[in-house]
Parts: structure tokens; sequence; C-alpha cells
């Protein structure tokens, strides 16, 4: 985890309970790019025929969700944010077999309400 930005201070919504926004930093981002290997779609074709969760997938597109998640929140830790709200995932095709996964969010200071 980056600097100082504690899992407890990231949210989708606008607001932290028992914090309020003394200062927003602005929009961060982070981005990956990945591609499947040709190794990676033979296993994932294997797996389809016998059905159900396709695990060389799912662990491909977690590993890339954290990674763009630790690019944003060293993003955000280099802007002084100390929590991100509004924070969200997209997801887009770039080309045959590549795939962006983007991170965003809006970088802040809080403080515990007194």
């Amino acid at each position: 985890m980056p600097n100082n930005i504690a899992l407890h201070l990231i949210t989708t919504a606008n607001e932290l309970p028992g914090y309020r926004i003394v200062r927003p930093m602005g929009i961060v981002r982070g981005i990956t790019v990945r591609s499947r290997s040709v190794v990676g779609n033979f296993g994932a074709a294997l797996q389809t025929l016998v059905g159900g969760n396709i695990t060389i997938y799912t662990e491909l597109c977690e590993h890339a969700r954290e990674e763009a998640f630790d690019l944003m929140l060293r993003h955000a830790a280099e802007r002084g944010a100390n929590a991100v709200i509004g924070m969200r995932y997209d997801a887009n095709d770039v080309a045959e077999g590549v795939t962006e996964v983007l991170a965003y969010g809006t970088a802040v200071q809080v403080e515990p309400n007194a």
C-alpha cells in the first residue's frame, strides 16, 4: 500500500463516514495494459471444455485490477492525498487479446470528524 493511504480510506462513495474532506486534490488514475499469452489462451480453452470459472482469465483480470489500483494509490499519494473517493474501474479492449484496465477516483485530504 503506497505511502499514507489506508484501505479504509478508499471508497466508491463521494464521502467517507466519520471523516470530513478538507482538501480535494483532483482526479487520480492508474492504468495497465495486459495481453493474454498463447499458453494462457490454450489453458483457458481447455478450461472452457469443462465449464465453470475460467481461473486463468480470472487471475489475469485480478492482477490487472490490482496493478491499476496500486498505480492509482501511488498517484494519489504523490499529490499528498490520504484518501480516495468516487473510486471506479473501467476496462476496454485496445486490440485483439489486449485489454486496458483503469482505476480512477478523486484524491482528497480528510481528517476525522471531531
